[in-house]
């Protein structure tokens, strides 16, 4: 049976411990001899644990300083009505958007159940990485019903936001109808994206966006860095 390597479960412990509000952002880690102390192992296998950090964006080495944390996880509230940029400004962070891809295609099962559409049906597909202070925080895929929405990929190839993007097809309001959130481990292509090491924890999210009659708008996917945010599911009442 394969183990888990020693600097793994190393950087596992220590994100928690960050994660979990034991240090503030701008304090330093202990020592990297106080840390192999405290693990039973050798300095390498403490720098490799730290290396990783660091290349989850939560750590910096100030050199002759020691291991400083740069970055606390992100608040994202999951409730009736979850809008992204409001979430990030709300914690304090700053939003933004990476488009990825925008196409127009056939629906696949999944999406036709989850849009109420009917087979042979076309769907508006917009891919992008979600920054929060210019760091990845999530990659996204939104589905969209195109013959509701004709013209969507035109305003979202112009349009960061797709609550505004929605308000100019007429759909000035929606809510959460479901949201679903699984634990996953990074691909090749999502680590990429995300700025993270293949294998690192990531959260995924499948939810659907109805609007005031209760019609999908959107079913939507998206893959947290696992290290930078923190979901709270607020009350749908």
């Amino acid at each position: 049976m394969s183990r888990t390597p020693i600097w793994t479960a190393i950087h596992d412990a220590l994100s928690g411990e960050i994660a979990a509000g034991h240090y503030d952002v701008g304090d330093r880690l202990p020592s990297e001899a106080q840390l192999a102390g405290r693990f039973g192992v050798n300095r390498h296998t403490v720098r490799r644990a730290l290396a990783a950090l660091a290349e989850d964006g939560v750590v910096q080495s100030r050199q002759g300083a020691g291991v400083f944390i740069s970055a606390r996880p992100t608040e994202y509230a999951i409730g009736r009505r979850v809008r992204f940029r409001s979430n990030l400004n709300a914690a304090g962070r700053l939003p933004g958007r990476k488009r990825l891809s925008n196409e127009t295609r056939q629906a696949n099962p999944a999406e036709l159940e989850a849009l109420a559409l009917e087979e042979g049906a076309k769907v508006h597909v917009f891919e992008g990485v979600s920054l929060a202070d210019g760091q990845p925080l999530a990659l996204s895929r939104s589905v969209f019903p195109a013959e509701r929405f004709p013209d969507l990929p035109a305003i979202l190839a112009e349009e960061e936001s797709i609550t505004l993007a929605l308000a100019q097809c007429g759909v000035t309001d929606y809510t959460r109808a479901s949201t679903r959130i699984t634990a996953k481990l990074a691909t090749a292509a999502q680590a990429r994206h995300l700025r993270l090491r293949e294998g690192a924890p990531i959260l995924r999210t499948v939810s659907i966006n109805v609007d005031p009659q209760g019609v999908p708008v959107e079913y939507g996917h998206a893959w947290f860095a696992g290290d930078r945010v923190a979901l709270s599911v607020e009350d749908q009442g």
